[in-house]
């Protein structure tokens, strides 16, 4: 059965992404990271992209990610550019997914689950929004890599702000610490 693995970029103080509409852009990950991306960063996100054979986007992480991967080349974008993305979202339609997307139809979790025993790799999910509510409910997440930056960013959205699901214990698996400072801790359902 394939893996979930959610990797998600947190700041000291929780912060995720700005709050919709923006009223802190300061809190967008490509604001508040970016100065900590180093060869570090990027051979960790390149082992992540590489054991994964798909993408699990909610629509906000899909269409900034259209956005900044779909022009870039090299080996890293060629890699993110050809992958299949499964984009959950109730608002978007399936022309409105381009980027060698799909849109996932009907109940998202069913869905995914349904994707997790299709054979292949990893099928990895960037950013934490509302969809992790919804993977989190159902146990469809295997692994966490929560990203920790060296950043107080003081606004924005919390990671799992508002989740709305019980209490869900996790077990430490791994540890990788950056000469940036970012310190990604991997997580896995207890």
């Amino acid at each position: 059965m394939r893996k979930i693995i959610e990797s998600t970029f947190v700041s000291m103080d929780g912060i995720i992404d700005d709050t919709r509409p923006s009223t802190a852009s300061r809190a967008e990950p490509q604001h508040w990271g970016q100065p900590y991306w180093d060869e570090d960063h990027g051979s960790y996100a390149a082992k992540l992209v590489y054991s994964a054979d798909a993408l699990l986007l909610g629509r906000v992480t899909y269409e900034g990610f259209a956005e900044a991967w779909s022009s870039r080349d090299g080996e890293f974008a060629d890699r993110m550019n050809n992958m299949p993305k499964y984009v959950a979202s109730r608002t978007l339609e399936p022309s409105e997914t381009t980027w060698n997307a799909s849109l996932l139809q009907g109940d998202v979790a069913e869905e995914i689950a349904k994707l997790k025993e299709q054979p292949g790799e990893n099928i990895l999910k960037w950013g934490t929004g509302e969809l992790d509510r919804t993977l989190v409910e159902h146990g469809l997440v295997d692994e966490f890599h929560f990203w920790y930056f060296p950043v107080i960013v003081g606004a924005g959205k919390h990671l799992f702000e508002g989740a709305g699901f019980d209490t869900t214990h996790l077990k430490l698996a791994d540890v990788n610490q950056f000469a940036s400072g970012i310190v990604v801790h991997v997580y896995v359902p207890k």
